[in-house]
């Protein structure tokens, strides 16, 4: 594997760090750790170029916070200063080096997401009887930062960002339960890219070594298919092994196989060859965020510029299954009018339901 030189002097410019700015406010202006930043912006740019060049910069403290989507995540949010940095590094760095990871890699990568692997599974599912599902058991917690950092070395020449990548990897908040030199924290930029470095090797080795006939992966979620069931029991248990060389090991009650015609859960949805739904508790927890969005608008407490954004989203991840009439009970039922959070205002767009969008097939590059 060549290793990439000539990054270093590129990151370290003003005119990278004022772009990565722009990237890391997007959306958090009125923050108070963005709109500080921002007040005397030439000065503090020009402060981390000088830290930079000068190889001064180190990572502040992070901000630990608990997040609860169906069991709770301890959340781990570095300064705004470091989130700049992060961005600067991710412009230069992550091109080049995405270019070398698997076609079928679809978390946080430009063009990917969770919509294009379950699109990508669901064509497969027309093709293969069998599906393997694996995961792996605390994944975050569990890589090694000293095999982050060899992996890194394996790929980057360029020693002043290696010593960078090295800082941001000691800054790792220590969290219950991971020994030292373990663990890398949710909710770092760095951090979901580290994610899929990590786990590049593997990929490459299911496809080329393996001969896999298919495989996908989204940060530790893995799928691949076959149409002989035992061919795909023995694969799990070479990737079991091939993953314990990373300090990793697979979820005991997560390494499923089954039918492909019975559908299997990806991402969020079940999805069925030929037909994609959204799974149950997706349309329950939104529906009661939704009755708390009600009640917020009727007790004024919220306006519709706070709840767009929210319903849009969740519109458009639905959109993407067999959820018509899903969403016309769910719209049907909750409304908005200010004093009640039971009816709607008449006309208001929130209230229109659009026809969802069919799961294109994805082929291969």
């Amino acid at each position: 594997m060549k290793r990439l030189g000539g990054l270093w002097p590129e990151i370290a410019t003003f005119e990278t760090l004022w772009h990565a700015y722009r990237r890391a406010r997007r959306g958090k202006r009125d923050r108070p750790g963005v709109a500080e930043f921002g007040l005397d912006l030439e000065r503090n740019l020009f402060q981390l170029r000088d830290e930079l060049v000068q190889g001064t910069y180190r990572p502040g403290p992070y901000r630990l916070f608990t997040i609860y989507e169906r069991k709770p995540r301890l959340i781990a949010a570095a300064p705004f200063r470091d989130r700049v940095v992060q961005h600067a590094v991710m412009a230069i760095m992550e091109p080049p080096l995405d270019r070398r990871f698997i076609f079928d890699s679809y978390a946080c990568r430009t063009g990917k997401g969770v919509h294009q692997a379950v699109a990508r599974y669901q064509w497969w599912a027309d093709r293969y009887t069998y599906a393997l599902k694996l995961d792996i058991a605390r994944y975050f917690p569990s890589i090694d930062q000293a095999i982050l950092k060899a992996k890194l070395e394996r790929r980057i020449k360029d020693a002043r960002l290696l010593e960078l990548l090295g800082w941001v990897i000691d800054s790792s908040p220590p969290t219950a339960g991971v020994a030292p030199g373990k663990g890398m924290p949710i909710g770092n930029l760095l951090s979901q890219f580290f994610a899929n470095l990590y786990l590049d090797d593997l990929d490459h080795w299911i496809k080329e070594r393996l001969l896999a006939p298919t495989y996908l992966r989204y940060v530790d979620d893995m799928v691949l298919l076959a149409n002989d069931k035992e061919r795909l029991w023995n694969l799990a248990y070479e990737i079991g092994e091939h993953l314990a060389a990373d300090g990793l090991r697979l979820h005991p009650t997560k390494v499923q196989v089954t039918r492909v015609a019975d559908g299997l859960d990806v991402l969020g949805y079940r999805v069925y060859p030929g037909r994609c739904l959204l799974r149950n508790a997706n349309g329950h927890r939104f529906t009661r965020h939704l009755r708390a969005l009600a009640r917020g608008y009727a007790a004024g407490r919220l306006d519709w510029p706070a709840i767009d954004p929210s319903v849009r989203a969740w519109i458009g991840h639905a959109g993407h299954a067999d959820t018509w009439r899903l969403r016309g009970r769910i719209f049907s039922a909750i409304v908005f009018r200010r004093g009640s959070g039971q009816e709607a205002e008449p006309g208001d767009p929130r209230r229109r339901v659009e026809q969802p969008a069919c799961e294109a097939a994805v082929r291969e590059p």
